[in-house]
């Protein structure tokens, strides 16, 4: 029900707008009716709350609440930590960037066989983005030389060719560090 907000940026673009015109429209009506309806000073107690004011930040405290609660389980760790307590057995894949290129030590995955990266950078900091064969970024991790291995664990849900590159820049070859996976049923 709410992959569409959590997946697209247009998601996100109608999330924005379900929070922001209500309050413009309010900073709207308030600014409208301070400098031409009664420019006069307030006479209402400044420690006093109207209703009107109790209401709205109770609306906006419930509605960022549940927008943010229903988000949790589209969170890459929460992922990761449902597939991790799952008995399923899942693909260890280690990845090392290095001088615009990838060492991935597997690029055949299956379709429904949770696939863990573990990813680190040899020389710089680099990039490991997944995109979906539609284009969509799927995931993306940071790798910074000299530190512990990242990694995510991801279940890939459609056959394809998934594009990996790097989105952190790296150099002078930057827009060449690119590799690909091939996700298949287990009948191919």
């Amino acid at each position: 029900m709410f992959d569409f907000l959590y997946q697209s940026g247009w998601g996100a673009f109608v999330a924005m707008l379900f929070f922001q015109l209500p309050f413009l429209v309010v900073f709207l009506y308030v600014v409208y009716r301070k400098a031409f309806t009664d420019p006069s000073p307030s006479d209402i107690d400044d420690k006093r709350i109207s209703r009107l004011d109790v209401l709205w930040l109770t609306v906006t405290i419930v509605l960022f609440t549940g927008v943010n609660l229903a988000s949790v389980g589209y969170m890459p760790t929460i992922l990761t930590a449902e597939a991790t307590s799952s008995e399923i057995d899942i693909q260890d894949i280690d990845v090392t960037a290095q001088s615009w290129s990838y060492a991935i030590s597997e690029r055949q995955l299956l379709v429904g066989r949770p696939v863990r990266f573990l990813v680190k950078s040899a020389d710089t900091v680099h990039g490991f983005a997944v995109y979906h064969p539609d284009g969509r970024i799927l995931f993306t991790l940071m790798m910074i030389p000299g530190m512990q291995e990242s990694s995510i664990i991801h279940t890939f849900t459609e056959p394809g060719e998934y594009k990996v590159r790097c989105l952190e820049y790296c150099g002078v070859a930057h827009h060449l560090m690119q590799d690909k996976l091939i996700v298949a049923t287990s009948d191919d």
